[in-house]
């Protein structure tokens, strides 16, 4: 695992509370310290006052005897005692009556100026830093030197006294902490920590724990309320997920059945198209054959039955093309042993109409034609020109059922993006509602018995989308009918003669 692990709860805490003791007691080291000196030197320096205070008297009491030499061996016998390196004794006019000590720091005292007041003074000597004492009496001034360094010494032990008693206290108090922290607060924190790792791990409870600092507790108390909240929420989404999976096992089931009901029903309509389509014709040759079989027919009336049934076996053949050509519209485009030519969209339009203008339904009526530039089509064009006349008879035998005087059939041609945009309109009364949303279904029509098989838009639909188009009927024109072919558009004729050549 990359990166540094975190430092826990206890070893922060810890951290922070011995930065904060630092803080604290590092001024507080300084200030005794600084006490402490302040402590020493002026004991230090009370003492030799003191002691000059006895010298001075003990001179005083030496020269009142009148003795020869007396003051010189009383100052010889203080000489070297408690730290005094050297002590001379001044008349009041300053002349020195006697010295004793070491001899480089009696000759660097010096007599006091007269009335001068007792004092105590840190100077440095030949011999280092020392206390320099002046004890004045009626008529005599005594000048004494002490050293220094054992009053330093004792001062800086008591520092260091002072300094190992916090360094212990800090110490004891952080391992107090430290101690008292993993009881109150880590070892709570890590129970609850490895209970709730259970319960992710599978455990349906949460065992808290029951020690441990008040917050602690309703903290505890609340992951486990929490807790049992979400595994109830589980239970219940596991019921409503097996719920769901049994309610789309059941979809699937009906959905398989729905297809298959339709399947049937459309193999059912399919059939029963054939069987009526079929059926007339074999009835109606079925029962001139029986008539020309009883022999009593005239020939004429014989040549009549003959042509009739050589009519409705054209019928029948018709339909079983029309069949075949819906079943496989793919099948007769890849027959062919090279790419089919691109259809040009005027010439067939030109060419349907041409055709559709000597029908019946065509002599009111009036055809319009629309094209737009030079457009050309992935179809061949016999297949567009199959397409586009079914849609044009169409019309036009819709507009003769309601506009006996006329009516209007327009063929429009635009190009749509990648794609040719070709509409079939008329004003005729529009498709019946109740086979609108069958209309490209085999057998699928309006008109009477006999006048139409309900294949031409099945067809014309298998043709469009064995090209990789689209055709369908635009329900909002409501002023008639009106069909949308939707073709890919062919390369121009200049990139086919590059290409070619």
């Amino acid at each position: 695992m990359s990166g540094v692990r975190q430092a826990g709860l206890r070893v922060q805490i810890v951290l922070a509370l011995a930065g904060l003791m630092f803080l604290a007691f590092l001024p507080l080291f300084f200030a005794v310290a600084s006490l402490a000196q302040a402590t020493v030197a002026g004991a230090h320096e009370e003492s030799a006052r003191v002691l000059g205070r006895a010298i001075a008297a003990h001179v005083a009491d030496a020269r009142a005897s009148g003795k020869p030499g007396a003051v010189e061996r009383a100052l010889e016998g203080h000489a070297g005692w408690d730290d005094v390196d050297a002590l001379c004794v001044f008349a009041r006019d300053g002349a020195r009556v006697a010295c004793a000590g070491s001899p480089k720091d009696a000759a660097a005292l010096r007599a006091p100026p007269p009335e001068s007041a007792e004092r105590a003074v840190v100077v440095h000597g030949p011999s280092g830093r020392a206390l320099e004492v002046l004890s004045p009496t009626a008529d005599l001034a005594v000048v004494m030197r002490l050293h220094l360094e054992d009053s330093r010494t004792a001062g800086a032990s008591l520092v260091r006294l002072v300094a190992l008693y916090m360094v212990i206290f800090a110490l004891a108090l952080l391992v107090f902490a430290y101690f008292a922290l993993t009881r109150l607060i880590v070892r709570p924190i890590e129970q609850l920590a490895d209970a709730t790792d259970r319960v992710a791990s599978g455990a349906r409870s949460l065992r808290v724990p029951r020690s441990g600092a008040r917050e602690l507790l309703e903290l505890g108390s609340s992951v486990q309320s929490m807790t049992s909240k979400l595994i109830a929420e589980e239970a219940s989404l596991l019921l409503k997920v097996d719920e769901l999976t049994e309610t789309t096992t059941r979809l699937r089931q009906a959905q398989a059945q729905l297809v298959r009901s339709e399947r049937m029903a459309s193999v059912g309509r399919l059939a029963a198209g054939v069987a009526h389509e079929i059926g007339n014709p074999l009835a109606a040759i079925l029962g001139m054959e029986e008539l020309l079989l009883d022999g009593d027919l005239s020939a004429e009336t014989q040549r009549d039955f003959v042509r009739r049934m050589h009519g409705e076996t054209e019928r029948i053949h018709t339909v079983l093309r029309d069949l075949l050509d819906f079943a496989r519209p793919e099948q007769s485009l890849e027959a062919t042993t090279s790419p089919p030519a691109p259809a040009e969209v005027r010439s067939v339009i030109d060419d349907v109409a041409a055709l559709v203008k000597p029908q019946r339904s065509f002599r009111a009526a009036r055809l319009e034609v629309d094209v737009e530039g030079d457009l050309r089509v992935v179809l061949p064009g016999p297949r567009l020109t199959q397409i586009l006349l079914n849609l044009v008879l169409n019309a036009g035998a819709a507009v003769a059922t309601t506009n006996k005087d006329g009516g209007r059939v327009t063929v429009r041609a635009r190009a749509a993006g990648d794609g040719v945009r070709i509409e079939v309109e008329d004003d005729g009364p529009g498709v019946d509602p109740r086979v609108r949303d069958r209309l490209f279904e085999p057998f699928v029509t309006t008109k009477e018995v006999g006048e139409g098989t309900g294949l031409g838009l099945a067809v014309c639909r298998g043709l469009v989308e064995s090209a990789g188009g689209e055709i369908a009927h635009d329900a909002g024109y409501t002023a008639g009918a009106r069909f949308v072919v939707m073709l890919p558009l062919a390369a121009p004729r200049g990139g086919e003669a590059t290409s070619r050549g």
